[in-house]
């Protein structure tokens, strides 16, 4: 009886405009024109309008550890916000803003003195000539539907433009949009360990509302 293949794990770079999934009943872009590799799916998602690293693998195990809340898996962020946050809005993106009646988890949040290195959008920001942009690096151990932008917005700086960097060890590199790779043995290793070591989320209250601190990698 032959064996069974071994699975495989990638990184994608995701382009702007392009759906986390391999079919799309409105004809929207979808992953199947970048990959051809069969079996593999999305572990997270990625909306539409963002860019950067996505993990696909066949192995179900791993796909449900990467999404399952209690991992906490850590998500590196770069986003480009309208205007410069000042030491207030990065004290609050820190310790928690209310989105949709809910308080966020603690972050990472910190105001990169240079633009970072990553390829030219596909479509360009918007941008408005009296008024500057910065960037951000967010990092994240829980994943809500458009958390960042939310984040972001809610403490009055916009999101432009927002691209994922990595997925705890795993990091996007010298990958282009569109560009994908299998993961090595040593990241999936990494990987797997930083899984296995990670604290169950913790559910906390505020204001009355229930709130569960982590869910699937979103951005």
């Amino acid at each position: 009886m032959p064996a069974d293949p071994p699975s495989r794990t990638l990184i994608l770079f995701k382009p702007y405009d392009m759906l986390s999934s391999f079919t799309d009943a409105e004809g929207r872009r979808t992953l199947a024109e970048l990959v051809p590799v069969p079996g593999v799916y999305a572990a997270g998602r990625l909306d539409r309008d963002s860019e950067g690293l996505l993990v696909l693998t066949d192995d179900g195990n791993l796909a449900h550890r990467l999404t399952h809340p209690s991992h906490n898996l850590p998500k590196t962020y770069l986003a480009q916000v309208e205007g410069i946050p000042d030491a207030e809005a990065l004290r609050r993106l820190r310790s928690g803003v209310m989105v949709k009646g809910e308080l966020t988890a603690r972050a990472e949040a910190v105001l990169l003195p240079d633009e970072p290195v990553l390829p030219p959008r596909s479509v360009p920001i918007r941008e408005r000539a009296n008024i500057p942009t910065s960037w951000l690096r967010i990092v994240l151990r829980e994943g809500r539907k458009r958390q960042v932008r939310h984040m972001t917005a809610a403490v009055g700086y916009p999101t432009l433009r927002l691209v994922r960097v990595a997925v705890g060890p795993l990091e996007l590199g010298t990958l282009q949009p569109g560009e994908w790779r299998d993961v090595t043995p040593g990241e999936l290793a990494a990987l797997r360990r930083q899984l296995s070591e990670s604290k169950p989320a913790k559910v906390t209250r505020h204001s009355g509302t229930r709130v569960q601190r982590g869910r699937g990698p979103r951005g």
